[in-house]
């Protein structure tokens, strides 16, 4: 037990999908986000990544590589990212030439997390890509191929050239819900964040996997395991439960296929949804952390324990901007106590 992970020996993050509040505009949100970038960074949290996702009426990061310029530009030493740019929709030469672009503006601060999943549903994927052509093959290529673009002149293996992005250190990530990328991550001796934040089934498997397959590589020694859970703190476990509420109706939509503007808290959500959708719905958010500080802080080591990963990164679904704000303060503290 003597190399035992406590709380305090990691790095804790923030992901953002910079959620559209009902009766709030966008621009609202791109401001909250902003304001909740700062406070995080005061507080010690290491990054702070946004979600690409399309069509979704609750969710505002869909120019991923444009609000990781604005996060940036506002803050001074916290590392902004992608979590994840969803490689599917884009040429990797247009990736590498924004987030290489971003890494010379903000040199060590920039992060390129990839996932291979569209983030939307198929007739946006179609406005998006123009075709659907392609499979799951095609991912590891192009990752490997924007990869490339960022080596030197010397190194690279390609004609085409990303200019922008040769040389210039924008450290790369592959995000996962599955197996699937944890094999490729470890083939690929890259660090590996998994989506237990709405996808636990797989996350044992995919760390197992991961750490029994990886090769260390130019970019990384030995493995390195984010895990994304769902974080709602306050100071009673009675506040956190209701703030909570405004998950729950977020994922309700998402059961019901129906994409919605994050709605208020509710005092309960009895009547709101039935006994099989709250099934549902705790299943996927099995790594949901509610409570007061002291009630989620058994847990979160539990998890600690249990997967001994190397950081953690907290997504928050909170109507409330200052409760948003006293949710990540409090979690903070967990590695102060």
């Amino acid at each position: 037990m003597g190399n035992r992970k406590e709380l305090k020996d990691i790095a804790f993050s923030v992901l953002d999908l910079i959620p559209i509040l009902a009766g709030k505009t966008p621009a609202d949100s791109f401001k909250n986000s902003l304001d909740l970038a700062r406070h995080v960074e005061k507080w010690g949290y290491k990054r702070f990544w946004l979600a690409e996702h399309h069509n979704m009426a609750g969710v505002a990061s869909s120019a991923t590589a444009v609000l990781v310029g604005y996060i940036a530009s506002g803050t001074n030493t916290i590392r902004v990212g992608s979590g994840g740019v969803m490689l599917p929709n884009h040429a990797p030469l247009v990736v590498a030439e924004q987030f290489g672009t971003l890494g010379s503006i903000y040199p060590g601060r920039i992060d390129l997390g990839l996932g291979r999943a569209p983030g939307t549903d198929q007739l946006t994927a179609l406005a998006l890509r123009r075709n659907l052509k392609g499979s799951e093959m095609d991912f590891p290529n192009n990752v490997q191929e924007l990869m490339n673009y960022f080596l030197t002149e010397q190194e690279r293996r390609t004609y085409a050239r990303a200019v922008v992005a040769e040389g210039v250190e924008v450290p790369v990530w592959l995000l996962g819900s599955s197996t699937y990328s944890a094999t490729l991550a470890a083939k690929l001796g890259l660090p590996f964040a998994f989506a237990s934040h709405f996808a636990p089934a797989q996350l044992f498997d995919a760390l197992y996997i991961y750490r029994e397959n990886f090769k260390p590589s130019a970019y990384l020694k030995e493995p390195y395991v984010l895990l994304c859970v769902n974080g709602i703190a306050a100071d009673t476990d009675k506040e956190a439960e209701r703030t909570a509420t405004s998950l729950f109706q977020f994922f309700l939509g998402v059961i019901r296929g129906r994409s919605q503007q994050l709605q208020p808290p509710v005092n309960s959500m009895e009547g709101i949804w039935t006994p099989y959708e709250e099934e549902m719905a705790r299943r996927q958010l099995e790594y949901a952390f509610i409570g007061s500080k002291e009630t989620i802080k058994d847990k979160l080591q539990d998890l600690l324990d249990e997967t001994e990963a190397d950081e953690l990164m907290f997504v928050s679904h909170i109507y409330n901007h200052e409760d948003r704000l006293r949710s990540y303060e409090l979690l903070a503290g967990l590695k102060q106590d």
